[in-house]
């Protein structure tokens, strides 16, 4: 048996009953080294000291025999990223399709409608609530 096989065997009992890497984990190291890398352009320092804390946050968090609290986190922030990601999603389409579609809000659900631009003035009605208005493209 080599000496890498031995050392992943030791690294693997010693991961047993760990946290791990995770998301939550993942996203601290890319700010850290985001951080760090806008402090080497900035010297403040400052931001190398945060970059630290979240190194040591993320190491922390990776060895961890707390498992439940460490999942219990890594939800609550896939809970936060998944609602972020969708609200980044839903406006980078509406800016990639501005010339071809006009984006308005039902004034009974607030729920978003698009109609195709030059469509003149129609009455439209809402998918969510079936509430029935004029709207002009």
């Amino acid at each position: 048996m080599s000496f890498l096989t031995k050392l992943r065997q030791r690294f693997t009992a010693f991961m047993i009953g760990r946290n791990g890497a995770d998301q939550l984990g993942l996203a601290t190291l890319i700010a850290a080294l985001v951080l760090n890398t806008l402090d080497n352009f900035l010297f403040t320092g400052i931001l190398s000291l945060l970059g630290l804390a979240l190194y040591a946050l993320t190491i922390f968090r990776m060895f961890s025999r707390n498992v439940v609290k460490r999942r219990a986190e890594n939800l609550k922030f896939m809970t936060f990223y998944g609602k972020a990601r969708k609200q980044v999603v839903r406006y980078w389409t509406r800016l990639k399709n501005i010339r071809q579609y006009k984006y308005f809000s039902c004034p009974n659900c607030k729920a978003s409608i698009r109609m195709k631009r030059g469509a003149g003035e129609k009455q439209i009605t809402c998918p969510g609530c079936h509430h029935t208005f004029t709207q002009k493209s």
